[in-house]
């Protein structure tokens, strides 16, 4: 099954955080809280403004993103959980060359 978003909608796969902490405590899944960040799967065209144009997003496919706790819709497409979110929800694109400097 293919699903793609209507209006200013996008669909998000969340990414899952480190199961250690930095000092090397292992965390159990009961004690783990949901992840912040994903990664857009599909967009939809965008708004329409007041006169009428389509308006594009800022997002696209293959951004890795930060959004709320409480945002989007869970669902299941072929197995897989993913949220449904309006690109309001989102909070801002995560850099990949800042995530390799952090690392590195």
């Amino acid at each position: 099954m293919s699903f793609r978003p209507l209006h200013d909608r996008i669909l998000v796969r969340r990414i899952e955080s480190e199961e250690r902490t930095k000092g090397g405590i292992i965390i159990p899944d009961t004690a783990k809280e949901k992840p912040q960040e994903g990664e857009i799967i599909a967009v939809g065209p965008g708004m329409r403004n007041e006169a009428g144009q389509l308006q594009a997003l800022d997002v696209t496919a293959g951004d890795r993103i930060l959004f709320g706790k409480w945002s989007g819709t869970e669902i299941k497409i072929n197995g897989e959980d993913l949220l449904i979110m309006k690109e309001s929800d989102v909070m801002g694109i995560v850099d990949a060359q800042a995530k390799q400097k952090k690392v590195a």
